[in-house]
């Protein structure tokens, strides 16, 4: 910023004290008067046209090159009226940078004359020898000048090159702070999305199957208006039923485990869902873990805890089964959880609906893909149907085994007995 402001008021300085020592020096006459005073006006009205060019990158090319001419021609008719105005004279090397490419050079020559000129006291004295001392002048000038130029060039092509990169980088700046702030738009999106899928699952895994749970018990309980004590079992299974699906809901809300994995792990809260199921669903059910269970992340377990839930739910509405088996099989690798049963089945791509949309099979296996689950489902009609959950073992302790549920007793959930094939493993 300094180097420009120096660069804007030197030639003016220079052409002040030219004028002043040509005026003091004389000739006085009317004439060199006229023309040093006028020329100075001329030049001093014509250098704001190469200052606005020198801060201009690619300024146009004929404009430059009349700009200059004018300039050296103004230079040289003061200098040839007086040689004091050397003083003024290197004004045309600093301009020579307002000329295109190689016409440089040729600006700086003709400057280089004229200095010469002024070195040599005025054209009066370039005669006889002094031709010689004037030619070697002007090549001094000329290599000097011409390298000074030269850098200068390169300096000024290197600081025009820094800006365009810099305009480039605030450019680019400007544009991933737009990418930024359309990513944190879509993550804030994202988020809302997965959070209302989120929500979708837990309601539909908590409040719906637990008011389809309600209503079964209800109706069951109409059919025994003359028989009190089932009347009441009944009722109470929907009371039941009620106070477990509002504590679920209140668990979702707050996003927490479902509430059997929050005070067991989870070959106990299978065996606690299956002996409940079992109970409000009138079916036999059997659970049975294979392997050495070891702790999986949260979000593992309450995926597999989800797609038994699931799994029982098809079970007790679409099946007609008549005994329903859970196996959870620990391997090094993956822990699957099998739900088997011996209803009526269905053909393969005529997956069991609910209310024809199939949310709880689409939930399930978008569960189990956000952690690199699978979900197998094999069926045949009038022979079962065989949902397997399969997720990879990631430990989150040291693999401590955990002891298999105690049996149930016959009145919490009907032990069932050998199915036909036996209940699937791991596949």
């Amino acid at each position: 910023m300094e180097e420009a402001k120096a660069l804007r008021w030197i030639p003016y300085a220079g052409l002040a004290i030219s004028l002043t020592l040509a005026l003091i020096v004389g000739p006085r006459t009317p004439v060199h008067y006229a023309v040093v005073v006028g020329g100075s006006a001329a030049v001093a009205l014509w250098l704001p046209r190469g200052m606005a060019m020198l801060e201009d990158p690619d300024p146009p090319v004929l404009r430059a090159t009349v700009y200059y001419v004018v300039l050296l021609a103004l230079m040289g008719t003061l200098i040839l009226t007086s040689p004091l105005f050397g003083f003024f004279g290197f004004t045309g090397y600093l301009h020579a940078m307002v000329l295109p490419g190689r016409t440089k050079l040729a600006g700086i020559a003709g400057t280089a004359a004229a200095m010469a000129t002024t070195q040599m006291g005025g054209i009066a004295y370039i005669h006889g020898a002094g031709v010689y001392l004037y030619l070697v002048l002007f090549a001094v000038n000329l290599m000097i000048a011409g390298a000074l130029t030269v850098r200068g060039a390169a300096e000024q092509e290197h600081r025009r090159e820094l800006a365009e990169a810099n305009e480039r980088l605030r450019e680019m700046l400007e544009e991933n702070a737009g990418l930024h702030a359309q990513l944190v738009a879509q993550a804030r999106e994202a988020g809302v999305l997965d959070e209302r899928q989120r929500l979708a699952g837990e309601i539909h895994d908590t409040i719906a199957q637990g008011l389809t749970g309600i209503v079964r018990q209800l109706e069951v309980a109409e059919r025994f208006e003359d028989d009190t004590d089932k009347r009441r079992h009944h009722l109470g299974l929907a009371r039941e039923l009620a106070r477990e699906s509002l504590a679920e809901a209140r668990r979702s809300v707050q996003a927490l485990r479902p509430g059997p994995l929050t005070v067991a792990q989870l070959p106990e809260a299978l065996a606690e869902l299956t002996a409940s199921w079992s109970r409000t669903a009138g079916i036999p059910a059997r659970v049975e873990i294979s392997g050495d269970a070891v702790a999986l992340p949260p979000e593992a377990e309450v995926v597999l805890f989800r797609a038994a839930q699931e799994a029982l739910a098809n079970a007790g509405k679409y099946s007609g089964a008549g005994r329903v088996g859970v196996t959870l099989s620990y391997t090094t690798d993956v822990v699957v959880l099998d739900v088997v049963d011996d209803g009526r089945g269905f053909e393969p791509g005529g997956e069991p609906s609910e209310n024809g949309t199939g949310y709880g099979l689409t939930a399930m296996r978008s569960r189990l893909k956000q952690v690199g689950g699978t979900l197998t489902i094999e069926s045949e009609p009038g022979d079962g149907t065989a949902i397997s959950a399969a997720v990879p073992v990631v430990p989150v302790g040291a693999g401590v085994p955990v002891a298999p549920p105690e049996p149930t007793a016959p009145t919490e959930a009907a032990v069932l007995p050998e199915l036909p094939g036996a209940v699937p493993t791991a596949r």
